[in-house]
């Protein structure tokens, strides 16, 4: 690997090598004083969470909080039955769900599977997700610090900003498969090393098992790291070819090695994904396509920091805030590049990286200031069926822009402490000292970083409170009820827009019974991929109920739908517990099954001898 890449932003010959080898040990105290700082960051970011970390979920993606706390439910489930983990028939009864073919996390909730037993899904949700945004700015500084730059304070500032940047922040709020990067940096560096002489085979297999692994956790981001990563070889072959050449075989060597052990270890993973049971192909309609960034958004502040405004994004915050860098940030960015980019390769790879990801991020129209102009963007001539692209969306492409712009701020900050800086070349009669010029230029460039930062910090994740689940769930009075074979019906049915709390109570109860529908990604009748199960006449007439606050007219063809719907899901009990939508609910399902039996805090609907 060129040195250039690996520890100095000083130009150098391009000589294949292990890391620079330092003269004395880093001391461990600087270590762990970053890895502590991370962890408090991840704490402060989840704080809202601990104070009443059993009905508290996201105020922004309450559904995505609860479904992944069904994941963590699905793993320790999975791995306490010895079941396939690829497949769940716990949710969506009696189709069941494509787990390898949805965001599920198994990477994570299969090793974690005790401690979720042992503290519950929603202790190990909160638990996890500050976790994981520490893990990842850990990672994040590992590298900088080892590979790329001699300061640890440059590499802790670029390590914070990878692991707590506006836009994976902005994912902590119920996604934290998106926080989950810690893998991401180790495949990166691994990446540039596969040209190291006599190292193809260790280094092939390492990538393998990181990218084999990372599978498992999000595949989405790993093949953003995947095009960032082709990004960053080409242009660093076009800068040094002949060094390029020199090394093609070897590099292309560990490359074919560490596909062969990813493929290995994947293949049924992903064959599952793809045609397993309840697999699909695309999303219907290329629903993801058109979510671009806005320009505006690059110089917004986001709004999970101390800086962020609610207001702003309700006017340009129609996707997902993967930018929201601040105008300060975007400044002092601009500004690093200028002075770095003649004499850092780096520098100048972050460049690239920086203006092709942004430019891809646009989408198929230009959008400025929440206003769609007539400008086509990229996307536009990309055809909405090309394999994962048709599943991909835009703006998140800019998330390689904010791992762009973490290296940047390590390699500025590394160039201000004057490590690894060339020697002062002669001074010129009548020039200003070079001493004179680096004692004011490195705290003024220290306060930049840091004024541009600090509106950044994160603030607490938003969390709202959630009725917890009857306690005839809870305390297992459904027993009874409901033999092996049969499923549990909650009113309402859980979707992606209705029944999250009955989501939950499969969740909380460690998905002991099995319950119709959910929250997932499914196919529908022609094998496109749709949110949650198509809708059955039943379902359908419980949402419109609830969306109008007013039973409708009740017919002996609803009823019989009911019966037919229940015998569909293997229904053994319809149960409604408390609900903003109670009454009118409990009209319905009278109407449709019957009068119920109260038992302890819910209406029950015993339907074993009718289904």
């Amino acid at each position: 690997m060129d040195p250039s890449l690996t520890s100095s932003p000083v130009e150098a010959e391009p000589v294949v090598a292990d890391p620079p080898r330092r003269t004395r040990r880093r001391p461990a105290r600087a270590d762990v004083l970053a890895i502590g700082a991370y962890a408090l960051l991840g704490v402060l970011v989840c704080l809202n969470y601990w104070g009443d970390v059993q009905h508290r979920v996201s105020s922004h993606l309450p559904t995505d909080h609860s479904w992944f706390e069904w994941l963590f439910a699905h793993g320790a489930y999975s791995v306490r039955h010895l079941e396939n983990p690829l497949f769940t028939a716990r949710q969506n009864a009696p189709d069941g769900v494509n787990m390898m073919a949805n965001t599920s996390l198994l990477g994570v909730t299969l090793p974690l599977a005790p401690l979720t037993l042992l503290l519950g899904p929603q202790v190990m949700y909160a638990l996890y997700l500050g976790a994981a945004l520490s893990a990842t700015a850990a990672t994040s500084y590992w590298v900088l610090s080892r590979h790329l730059v001699r300061s640890r304070g440059a590499a802790f500032v670029g390590g914070a900003f990878l692991g707590f940047a506006p836009g994976i922040v902005h994912h902590a709020n119920g996604q934290p498969n998106f926080v989950s990067n810690f893998l991401l940096p180790l495949i990166v560096a691994r990446v540039l090393r596969l040209g190291e002489p006599g190292r193809w085979r260790r280094n092939g297999i390492a990538l393998g098992l990181l990218v084999a692994y990372q599978i498992f956790i999000n595949e989405e981001m790993l093949l953003l790291t995947a095009l960032a990563c082709l990004v960053v070889v080409v242009a660093w072959a076009v800068q040094r070819p002949r060094a390029a050449r020199e090394r093609a075989g070897t590099f292309l060597a560990a490359v074919g090695v560490g596909g062969g052990v990813a493929l290995l270890l994947a293949a049924y993973p992903i064959w599952f994904q793809f045609n397993g049971p309840q697999s699909y192909r695309g999303l219907q309609g290329g629903v993801f396509h058109n979510w671009g960034e806005d320009l505006m958004a690059f110089v917004t502040f986001a709004r999970d920091t101390v800086a962020g405004d609610e207001a702003v994004e309700k006017t340009i915050g129609l996707t997902e805030q993967n930018t929201w860098f601040g105008w300060p940030l975007v400044l002092v960015a601009l500004v690093a590049l200028v002075l770095l980019v003649r004499r850092s390769l780096p520098a100048r790879i972050v460049a690239v990286l920086v203006v092709v990801f942004s430019v891809a991020a646009i989408g198929p129209k230009v959008r400025f200031d929440g206003v769609e102009t007539g400008v086509d963007g990229p996307w536009a001539y990309v055809p909405d069926d090309l394999p994962l692209v048709e599943m991909m969306m835009p703006t998140r492409l800019s998330l390689v822009v904010a791992a762009a712009v973490g290296v940047l701020l390590a390699l500025a900050w590394d160039a201000l402490s004057g490590r690894g800086r060339p020697p002062v070349p002669a001074q010129r009669t009548g020039s200003a000292p070079a001493g004179s010029r680096r004692r004011w230029l490195r705290p003024v460039g220290y306060a930049a970083i840091a004024a541009a930062l600090l509106p950044l910090v994160p603030r607490p994740l938003p969390a709202q409170q959630i009725d917890p689940p009857p306690h005839f769930i809870t305390a297992g009075g459904w027993r009874p009820y409901v033999p092996d074979g049969r499923t549990l019906v909650p009113v309402p049915i859980p979707s992606n827009v209705h029944g999250l709390p009955t989501l939950r109570w499969s969740a909380l109860t460690g998905q002991e019974f099995p319950i119709p529908a959910g929250y997932f990604i499914g196919p529908n009748e022609a094998g496109e991929g749709v949110f949650g199960a198509p809708n059955r006449p039943t379902s359908t007439l419980i949402y419109a109920t609830m969306d109008a606050d007013k039973v409708p007219p009740i017919t002996d063809e609803n009823r019989r739908q009911a019966l037919d719907d229940l015998r569909f899901w293997k229904a053994s009990v319809v149960v409604l517990g408390a609900n903003p939508r109670e009454a009118v609910l409990r009209e319905l399902m009278t109407q449709l099954l019957g009068e119920p039996r109260r038992v302890d805090d819910v209406w029950l609907w015993d339907v074993r001898d009718r289904v």
